[in-house]
């Protein structure tokens, strides 16, 4: 038995690898007709914390949501389904959509225990579904998603998004960024110091404990994340915009650009994007103790043409 499961195995590999040197080889051909690849025919969904940013509005405009999207689109062709700017549903324009004022609706939340206060939570619920149904439905469509997963915010939309792309076995490529005290920390630390602010400072340092905002220096991600995506090169300490900065011709962004200069990330994703545009990556597998082709990652060629039944008189085609 054991050895019928290890030839099975190993022909199953054996079948992966010849589907990867096939993928590379047109992958290497669209590239030098049309500079095209891999990616030119996959979707991504781009999931991550939308709530509780410091700016709903600034991070629609300016976030790293914003660069992937372009870097993705205007390098490599991808259909990107980002929820900022969710694709509109047939017969229902405004479907799901969700704007800088629609977190102020949750200020309307209320444990009122009487027949309006169970209203009113009744009628929130229901106005909310529709964002999260037309969310899962393109984490759905998308063959894999990129997640942002800073463990300084809260968001439990992405870890939806997350456990319901690997129930479908859907590679989820995850940044979590190094998160160093702020700067502004710091500041008001030594101006604190400064001027031997005795209570101050044991303000602040109560403060910081309550907080949930935690240093990250090693960009480690949750533990549970660890176990739902499984394999390790599925996970990036950042998104490497400096390399890409002049020719996308982006414009320097604090909140991203800050962070990055001031903790180059070890494994960047943009880079990894790219090499996945020429060539499907390989997962370490450490029973094996080495590299394997990675059965998860599924990119469907573009569908075929409807064929539509003739009508009746008619020859059809």
């Amino acid at each position: 038995m054991a050895h019928e499961i290890e030839r099975e195995t190993r022909t199953v590999q054996q079948s992966l690898e010849r589907r990867s040197e096939s993928l590379k080889q047109d992958a290497e051909a669209k590239q030098e007709d049309s500079g095209g690849g891999i990616l030119d025919r996959a979707r991504v969904y781009l999931s991550g914390p939308m709530d509780f940013v410091p700016s709903r509005e600034e991070e629609k405009a300016n976030g790293w949501r914003t660069r992937v999207s372009e870097f993705l689109t205007q390098r490599m062709g991808t259909t990107v389904f980002d929820p900022w700017n969710k694709p509109e549903v047939s017969g229902m324009q405004h479907y799901g959509k969700e704007d800088e004022f629609t977190v102020n609706r949750r200020g309307l939340w209320t444990y009122d225990d009487d027949v309006e206060g169970r209203r009113l939570r009744d009628s929130l619920c229901e106005e909310f579904w529709p964002t999260l149904h037309i969310d899962l439905r393109m984490t759905d469509l998308a063959d894999f998603l990129i997640a942002y997963t800073p463990t300084n915010v809260y968001s439990v939309g992405t870890v939806h998004e997350i456990a319901t792309a690997r129930m479908q076995h859907k590679p989820v490529l995850m940044v979590t960024p190094r998160l160093e005290p702020t700067p502004q920390l710091a500041a008001l630390q030594s101006h604190l110091r400064s001027r031997d602010d005795v209570d101050g400072t044991r303000l602040l340092e109560e403060m910081q404990k309550a907080s949930s905002d935690r240093p990250n220096p090693t960009a480690a991600p949750s533990l549970w994340y660890m176990a739902m995506l499984e394999h390790e090169d599925y996970f990036f300490d950042g998104f490497g915009f400096a390399e890409y900065f002049d020719d996308m011709k982006w414009t320097w962004y604090e909140p991203l650009d800050g962070r990055e200069q001031r903790n180059p990330p070890k494994r960047p994703l943009l880079p990894y994007l790219e090499s996945l545009n020429r060539e499907i990556p390989k997962r370490f597998d450490n029973a094996l103790g080495r590299e394997i082709e990675n059965p998860e990652w599924l990119i469907f060629q573009e569908p075929a043409v409807v064929r539509r039944p003739p009508e009746r008189g008619g020859t059809g085609t």
